[in-house]
């Protein structure tokens, strides 16, 4: 029920406890009946808890987080991970710690399940049930513990051979006025403004274009196919560049920013299969 409450459906929430929707939906209507009160107001558009639906959760919150705190107390104890391990991340983090921290890790743990969800949006990792989440250092929330994944990260510009056929490479950030750029929207829903930073000077700029995605391998595959510029990071351009595929310019404005990091919040008690992740990560980072 808790979990239909934070998800304000039965869907997500399902899926979160491993469980089908229908028998979620059956378990609180029998939770309903045995106490002769209505908990949630069903719409075919949301679920949203009735005023006694809030009062039974208010009191059975705190109930729920003493035992959820006492069973990771004895997961500490296992001799072996388990359980399942849930990761909250962009599709671009994803893409980055697949093979070398994902797959090692559950072949280091083969009773651990990873379950891995990816958005652009951030969300509350506690409130949605994830264990922990990946982001860039930047946008990790100041209440939670930071552990990083990658080396810092360079904010490149690239165009494909065949884009700059006929056109003149851009030599300040000002000259992409005159260029096709390959716009990015954020999680937020707002667009990304270029930043760029030269001897102690930033900028910040509103690239022009008719082509605005919000992924980054998406926007690597349109500059390859000539469709603009775009502003990438060095790891997801690193392949192209070498290849010959990508010519990067603007590289004496190139910022360098904090790079990919697993966040979790600050609790005493880690479970084991968390921790054993966390080990994962600072091994390969050291």
């Amino acid at each position: 029920m808790v979990a239909v409450a934070r998800h304000g459906g039965f869907r997500v929430a399902a899926r979160e406890l491993d469980m089908s929707s229908s028998a979620l939906s059956h378990a609180v209507a029998a939770l309903e009946a045995r106490l002769g009160v209505r908990l949630f107001n069903r719409t075919t558009r949301s679920v949203a808890l009735s005023a006694e639906g809030e009062q039974f959760v208010t009191e059975v919150a705190p109930a729920l987080a003493a035992i959820r705190a006492a069973m990771e107390r004895i997961d500490e104890h296992r001799a072996e991970p388990a359980g399942v391990l849930r990761l909250n991340l962009t599709l671009g983090a994803a893409r980055m710690i697949l093979t070398p921290l994902v797959f090692e890790y559950m072949r280091r743990y083969p009773q651990v399940a990873v379950d891995m969800v990816t958005e652009a949006a951030m969300v509350d990792i506690v409130g949605q049930g994830f264990d922990a989440g990946v982001r860039l250092a930047e946008f990790v929330p100041p209440d939670m513990i930071a552990v990083p994944i990658t080396r810092p990260i360079r904010s490149i510009v690239v165009g494909s051979p065949a884009y700059f056929a006929g056109r003149k490479r851009p030599r300040t950030p000002a000259d992409l006025a005159q260029h096709r750029c390959i716009r990015r929207r954020l999680g937020s829903g707002t667009i990304y403004l270029w930043e760029f930073e030269k001897r102690g000077e930033a900028i910040a700029v509103d690239a022009p274009g008719p082509l605005t995605l919000d992924e980054e391998d998406l926007m690597l595959q349109a500059a390859l196919a000539g469709q603009g510029l775009a502003c990438l990071s060095d790891i997801a351009t690193a392949e192209a560049i070498a290849a010959g595929l990508l010519l990067p310019v603007l590289e004496d404005w190139s910022p360098e920013y904090p790079g990919l990091c697993l966040y979790y919040p600050s609790r005493r008690n880690i479970p084991a299969r968390l921790r054993a992740f966390i080990d994962l990560v600072r091994q390969k980072a050291s």
